[in-house]
């Protein structure tokens, strides 16, 4: 009586694997599964690269310096927006008292505003 056909082909992948030096299982494998349509990955896909959120992300540096008053930009700008928090550069600590004491508030209220409150959580602001 023949051994079964599964740890024939365990033992048989097993001792190939050893010949070559490289286990082929996991190529062998992919080969065998049959390959899906774009239409049925894409969507998952974008959702797990979270496209949407990081295009909204880098709007939000773009269009910091039109949204923002200009003596605030040239001292301060965007570095990223990481989970919902906008990290902001700004020059010199003078600057950095000046927007946190008076103008945090105003800054975040306009940014939120502009893209929501999903995207634009807090802000922090650090000498850069």
């Amino acid at each position: 009586m023949p051994p079964p056909r599964k740890n024939f082909t365990s033992a048989r992948a097993k001792i190939l694997a050893q010949w070559r030096g490289v286990d082929y299982a996991p190529l062998e494998k992919a080969r065998a599964t049959p390959a899906r349509l774009p239409d049925a990955v894409l969507p998952a896909l974008l959702k797990e690269l979270r496209l949407d959120a990081r295009q909204a992300e880098a709007e939000v540096v773009k269009v910091w310096n039109a949204l923002i008053d200009p003596a605030v930009t040239a001292h301060a700008q965007p570095n990223n927006l990481h989970k919902g928090t906008l990290f902001v550069n700004v020059d010199s600590s003078a600057w950095l008292s000046e927007i946190v004491r008076y103008r945090r508030k105003e800054i975040l209220e306009r940014l939120q505003n502009s893209f929501g409150k999903s995207v634009v959580q807090k802000i922090s602001f650090r000498i850069g």
